[in-house]
């Protein structure tokens, strides 16, 4: 069940440094929207907002709202471990637990959760999350081989597997392509634009032939200068963003001139 994000008004500090000013969007579910920029605007900045993952550093804190299907993600009452099992993360590296086995990764969410289970019914989840993960076929007859022992694609695909295997609304995924080979990368966008008929999801990218290739909406941020927070400056349809952007800075950032 994807869910809608709304986000009001949100501020984002490490300190007493604004990293994100002002930023207010809204995601509909079952839609891709990509996050592009230049380094250093506060995409992934803005993107480990969205599942309170940003306030596990130090110092680090938002204002403002991420309501989620009308819940606010930054109540006093909500429980931050609560939210990332709902929204889940792909980071830009693969990381898969290194001495854990391929299945025992696929399941690593699910106990941490304290989510008691079968064995029979662990074994079905394994299935249907690799399977969601384009993975299956490749691993099957070797689960129990270490997580580590995958190319940097099927790794990849291996952390999707982890992410979707607890059943969350929202999937974020930080350059979840930067580190991977062309076929690796196919492979990753292919899944994505399945996966999108289960979850909203949210993709930080630097490679714009991968935004227009995979979203629906495009949210084009930017900074001012050194020291600056980073700005939402436009957010549409991926399609006019990329042909008809109502901004200047959007179009020359498109269009190679910076960034």
């Amino acid at each position: 069940m994807s869910k809608r994000i709304e986000v009001r008004d949100l501020n984002v500090f490490y300190g007493n440094f604004k990293a994100v000013a002002d930023v207010s969007l809204t995601i509909e579910p079952k839609t891709v929207t990509a996050f592009i920029g230049p380094s250093g605007c506060g995409k992934s900045t803005f993107l480990r907002t969205l599942n309170r993952m940003h306030e596990v550093i130090p110092g680090a804190y938002v204002e403002g709202e991420v309501l989620i299907d009308g819940e606010n993600l930054y109540a006093a009452n909500t429980d931050p471990v609560e939210v990332r099992r709902q929204v889940g993360m792909v980071f830009q590296r693969p990381n898969p637990f290194p001495t854990m086995s391929i299945r025992d990764n696929v399941l690593a969410g699910v106990k941490l959760n304290n989510n008691r289970i079968s064995k029979s019914d662990a074994d079905d989840l394994v299935k249907k999350s690799l399977q969601g993960a384009n993975l299956w076929k490749e691993v099957k007859d070797r689960l129990d081989k270490p997580g580590s022992s995958l190319s940097g694609g099927q790794q990849q695909r291996l952390c999707i597997a982890r992410a979707i295997a607890v059943s969350p609304d929202v999937l974020l995924m930080d350059e979840p392509c930067s580190a991977l080979d062309p076929i690796s990368t196919l492979a990753i966008e292919d899944l994505i634009d399945e996966l999108k008929s289960d979850f909203t999801i949210v993709i930080v990218t630097h490679n714009m032939q991968q935004a227009s290739r995979v979203s629906d909406k495009t949210a084009f941020f930017n900074i001012e200068g050194t020291g600056m927070p980073g700005r939402l400056i436009e957010y549409g349809d991926t399609r006019t963003i990329f042909e008809r952007p109502s901004v200047q800075a959007t179009e020359d950032y498109i269009s190679g001139r910076f960034g």
